[in-house]
């Protein structure tokens, strides 16, 4: 069953700390990670809230938590229903299990067998319908009117957006002079949540806490609807960052993340393949691409003035061949990995040539392609393709000074990757 949405809903600072409780029978509290690293991008300290070590991997379980313990007896025996492609689904799953309420779980057909088999694990029921979470909404949404069963929003709910804002308790005890924290936007309960308990307390302690969201490009409904001063509903593309894919913010989200949250930027899929790539190198942790945007922002150098900054990388589910093709990604997008693409007039020693160039300047061929049938080639042409690894932007721009000063050509296929 559905309720009407109260939108004239204000978080508190009591209601929050009363959450933070309850959700604590779940939930652990998640590493604060030092990033050195980092400082380089942003000319502050950087630290790493780690929610993709919490239980089911993301934030997810906080809200999940306190809305199901927020139901009262008979909807608890009626049962919960939701509809996610991912961390939505197995919070509401384990809280459900811990709290000894029925679930039921609408999924998308296609969705990553990691995801599919956790949620299942954690007790739920499992129905697989359409090929899109659109499609699942609506199962879950005719199954909870069938059923008396209560639907369970994945953002726009004062309880799901309390059950977040439990998050930034311990951001703030466990960095008290934090003066930036960057947050992932999606449909925006993460966001509105942490944000507004960031600012009471910050008003509480006679200081300013800034609160930066980000949203995948893809995907990035919340700055058109500010400047429309209504939620608004945007084209959506593919982006990586399938847990922040929300073509339109929540209705009560809006009016929070719009009061509360300082500034929204936005970063393409090539920045957070860089930043799950830098994560996984440096910090050894492993993070969805959802939750590696706030680490995406200060790659692309859109943090600026930060002070002493928290990312919050929100969640750790991601697929196994997803993680490689991502990595791939970040190779290429970090100029790691390219392919380099020359004209060649078709005589004998222009490739021991080539290779004897990048062999002095230690860029390591991968695969070599030597081909007289490309469309568009004379016939006394020929083309060379060379992957080669180099050591990131300055060996990557070394390499094709080389073959220039040599009289070559190089052109490179941007969109190449291992």
């Amino acid at each position: 069953m559905t309720a009407e949405l109260d939108l004239t809903f204000e978080p508190t600072l009591e209601r929050i700390e009363q959450a933070r409780e309850i959700v604590q029978r779940t939930t652990r509290v998640t590493p604060m990670e030092s990033a050195k690293f980092l400082r380089k991008y942003v000319g502050s300290p950087v630290f790493l809230k780690c929610e993709n070590m919490q239980r089911t991997g993301s934030y997810k379980l906080r809200g999940a938590t306190y809305r199901l313990s927020q139901l009262s007896e008979e909807e608890r025996a009626r049962g919960v229903v939701a509809a996610s492609a991912g961390n939505h689904a197995q919070g509401v799953a384990f809280a459900a299990a811990e709290l000894g309420i029925p679930a039921t779980i609408y999924m998308p057909i296609g969705v990553p067998i990691p995801k599919l088999e956790a949620t299942r694990n954690y007790g739920a029921e499992v129905v697989l319908q359409g090929y899109n979470v659109a499609d699942s909404l609506a199962g879950a949404q005719e199954f909870a009117e069938r059923t008396g069963a209560t639907f369970i929003h994945p953002y726009d709910h004062p309880d799901i957006i309390t059950g977040q804002a439990t998050l930034g308790l311990d951001i703030l005890e466990q960095t008290p002079d934090v003066d930036t924290v960057i947050v992932p936007i999606g449909g925006g309960g993460l966001a509105s949540g942490v944000a507004a308990l960031l600012k009471l307390k910050a008003a509480e302690l006679g200081r300013d806490i800034r609160v930066i969201g980000v949203q995948a490009e893809g995907s990035a409904p919340f700055r058109p609807s500010i400047a429309a001063g209504h939620p608004v509903k945007v084209s959506g593309h593919p982006t990586i960052a399938d847990g922040i894919a929300v073509n339109e913010p929540g209705r009560l989200t809006f009016e929070l993340v719009r009061k509360y949250v300082d500034e929204i930027v936005e970063v393409s899929d090539a920045d957070i393949s860089r930043a799950i790539l830098l994560l996984l190198e440096r910090a050894k942790l492993v993070v969805e691409p959802a939750g590696a945007t706030g680490v995406a922002a200060m790659l692309a150098g859109k943090i600026h003035d930060s002070g002493k900054t928290v990312s919050v990388l929100s969640g750790g589910n991601i697929d196994p061949m997803m993680l490689e093709k991502v990595i791939a990604q970040g190779l290429t997008a970090s100029d790691r990995y390219m392919r380099i693409i020359i004209g060649l007039h078709d005589v004998p020693g222009h490739l021991a040539r080539i290779s004897t160039i990048l062999a002095d300047i230690n860029a390591n061929v991968i695969e070599v392609l030597h081909t007289r049938h490309n469309k568009g080639l004379q016939i006394t042409q020929v083309e060379l393709e060379i992957s080669v690894e180099t050591r990131g932007s300055e060996h990557a721009a070394l390499v094709l000074d080389s073959l220039r000063a040599a009289g070559y050509e190089p052109r490179v296929d941007r969109y190449a990757t291992v």
